[in-house]
């Protein structure tokens, strides 16, 4: 089972979480790939930032729309746009869910019938990438069962597109109040909204209950932060966890070696395949990469009878086993997985947004054991600066460079 623990002490919102699914490293384009399918496609920018709240790290998203948005979207029209994309069948239903309860919020707080409530902020292009990414960002993961803390609703009041309403927002309080689902208290806050309609209804339709977390195992951690400036950190956390007593619990992570290396647990999964062509099998590979695989390769090998055939390996968390055994069985033509745990040391490794001279670039920087930090920056977004400017990948590369020798020292 993969388990996933919200912890949410400064509320919620949807691009919050979404920025924390970045975090836990699910790739752009599985939220990108089905608001394309929406017909969402160059409408917006993803501005993506690693930054720092009282001293802790986490990403911070911010979704712009690149055109002018409608005043208002009937939840009928858009339903019937969610309904009519080809999106997968799992991603559809949540998406589905998670707008139809807050169109029977927004009803019931405005006294219409669901059908006639027309969605002003959360009808927006902002709100549809934050619904749909999160939804796909949870799937791909491949969280089953989620435990969301009880998240402080704020007080005072927020402008909206129906003038200043009370806070908690009327739909955050009927999700609650319709769900029965608890609020935080605000106290000690300053005025104003920590908790959102999107995020609640998003919490509501995913979290099997509110409350403190269970005992786990923490296995990775993705951290979002919010836009306000706080007298304290302004985060959520989501950490993707295994229950204890659920076979492999204790010992996932072994721990840390003399010269700070981390050792992780990894599992293996391997098939030799004969009777695939090589687009096949390139296919299959890319699709084990989509669902969460950490790395994907092949090998020729000589089979039985003298056949030759391809070895194909991949390497994921070990909670990912299941999500990923079913890719085998619906891309690829094996009759069997081989599945094997396995032990990897990895260096500690740290993110960062450099600000270059062409635009921003993502540094990973890794911390070798004699103390010195090495810095490698994102392919994808030196592409994307390439493509964008005109330049060639070599030129963005060197601005790269002397950004980090003018001052872009490690972290």
């Amino acid at each position: 089972m993969s388990l996933a623990l919200l912890d949410c002490p400064t509320g919620l919102a949807g691009n919050m979480l979404l920025a924390a699914l970045l975090d836990l490293g699910v790739p752009e384009k599985i939220i990108t790939v089905p608001l394309a399918a929406l017909g969402l496609e160059g409408r917006y920018r993803l501005r993506i930032e690693e930054r720092r709240s009282a001293g802790l790290r986490g990403l911070h998203l911010e979704v712009e729309a690149t055109e002018s948005q409608p005043h208002h979207r009937p939840w009928g029209a858009l339903r019937g746009q969610l309904q009519a994309a080809p999106l997968e069948p799992a991603l559809q239903q949540k998406v589905l869910a998670v707008f139809g309860l807050l169109a029977e919020a927004e009803a019931a707080v405005h006294g219409h019938a669901a059908e006639a409530v027309e969605f002003h902020e959360v009808g927006a292009i902002d709100a549809l990438v934050d619904i749909v990414g999160v939804c796909a960002g949870l799937l791909h993961l491949g969280v089953e069962q989620l435990v969301c803390g009880v998240p402080p609703a704020g007080h005072g009041r927020v402008v909206t597109a129906h003038g200043a309403l009370p806070l908690p927002a009327p739909a955050v309080l009927e999700i609650a109040r319709s769900r029965g689902l608890p609020l935080g208290s605000s106290e000690g806050f300053p005025a104003g909204e920590l908790t959102t309609p999107t995020g609640m209804a998003l919490a509501a339709c995913w979290a099997d209950r509110f409350g403190p977390s269970p005992a786990a195992l923490p296995l990775r951690v993705g951290v979002g932060l919010g836009s306000r400036q706080l007298d304290r950190a302004n985060l959520l956390r989501l950490t993707l966890a295994r229950p204890l007593g659920e076979p492999g619990a204790e010992g996932a992570i072994e721990g840390e070696s003399e010269g700070g290396e981390l050792r992780e647990a990894l599992l293996q999964q391997q098939a030799q395949i004969d009777d695939a062509t090589a687009e096949d099998l390139a296919f299959l590979a890319e699709a084990l990469r989509l669902e969460g695989a950490l790395e994907v390769f092949s090998q020729p090998v000589a089979m039985k009878k003298g056949r030759t055939g391809t070895l194909m390996t991949a390497l994921m968390p070990p909670e990912l086993g299941p999500r990923l055994r079913r890719v085998w069985w619906r891309h690829g033509t094996t009759l069997g997985v081989r599945e094997q745990r396995q032990d990897r040391w990895i260096l500690p490794r740290q993110s960062e947004t450099l600000a270059t001279r062409l635009g921003p670039v993502r540094i990973k920087w890794a911390t070798l054991p004699d103390g010195r930090r090495r810095a490698k920056a994102e392919h994808a977004d030196l592409v994307a600066l390439a493509a964008r400017l005109g330049r060639s990948i070599e030129e963005v590369r060197d601005e790269v460079r002397r950004a980090l020798a003018s001052g872009g020292e490690a972290p």
